[in-house]
């Protein structure tokens, strides 16, 4: 079926309508999606910095850097963690788990700090590393940098599955607004073709035109009023107009 001019503009109303609703809820789930993974990817992190901290005390006070390096080496084989390393109180390495050896740059770099920083490893990644100091401080920080390209891989698919459901949505709005204007088209085309057969005089006695007529809605109002219109030439006639149904929307229009 086809459409009428008279809703194309409406129908492509719709449609921009749609993208522009599409548009804000793609970028606010991008962002809702990506804020709220890397909280939850940097809480886990520092979390299991914190449970490493606190198995470290005595074995730190103990001076056992084998019984160290093996705990480490059991965190870091959690997915998406990919260095853990351990100073003591005066910036010295205990242990870590990089291989060969510590990158220059944060054997230089080392502050001390316990605040979350993001690191570019040249020839090994972006990371996001998140510490936790050993008794406040005292005996040291542990260290544990998070891989960002995991990260980046688990938001991306999280944001794809968002992406394709607003899309399917959107798709099926489309649809489902084609179809309504179709609905609404099809009587618009029907009165259209009743008046072309009513002024070419093969309107009488057809099931289309009685069913037009018989309508109680504005199509059948304009159904009527073309009748009456049509057959005002001719008094004898003139009931054929209001026979088929009393319209109390037409009586001001025919009596007037």
């Amino acid at each position: 079926m086809s459409l009428q001019r008279l809703f194309q503009k409406t129908l492509f109303g719709i449609f921009f309508l749609f993208g522009i609703i599409g548009v804000a809820t793609s970028v606010l789930c991008i962002r809702t999606v990506d804020g709220y993974l890397s909280r939850e990817y940097e809480a886990n992190s520092k979390g299991i910095a914190k449970t490493i901290a606190d198995a470290s005390v005595d074995i730190i006070l103990n001076r056992d850097l084998s019984v160290l390096q093996s705990l480490i080496d059991q965190f870091v084989e959690i997915q998406g963690i990919s260095y853990i390393y351990i100073t003591d109180e005066s910036g010295e390495f205990l242990a870590h788990t990089f291989v060969p050896g510590i990158p220059e740059q944060i054997r230089t770099g080392y502050t001390g700090s316990t605040e979350t920083v993001e690191r570019r490893l040249p020839g090994i990644g972006d990371f996001v590393e998140v510490s936790s100091p050993i008794l406040a401080g005292i005996s040291g920080n542990v260290h544990v940098g998070m891989d960002m390209g995991l990260l980046s891989l688990r938001i991306q698919g999280a944001i794809g599955q968002q992406v394709y459901l607003i899309t399917s949505i959107f798709v099926g709005g489309i649809f489902v607004a084609i179809w309504l204007m179709g609905l609404a088209a099809k009587p618009i085309a029907q009165l259209l073709s009743y008046a072309v057969r009513l002024a070419g005089g093969q309107a009488d006695g057809d099931d289309r035109s009685e069913t037009l007529l018989a309508r109680d809605d504005e199509v059948g109002h304009l159904a009527r009023l073309f009748l009456y219109f049509s057959e005002a030439k001719d008094p004898n006639r003139i009931e054929r107009a209001t026979a088929t149904r009393p319209d109390p929307d037409m009586s001001g229009a025919l009596s007037g």
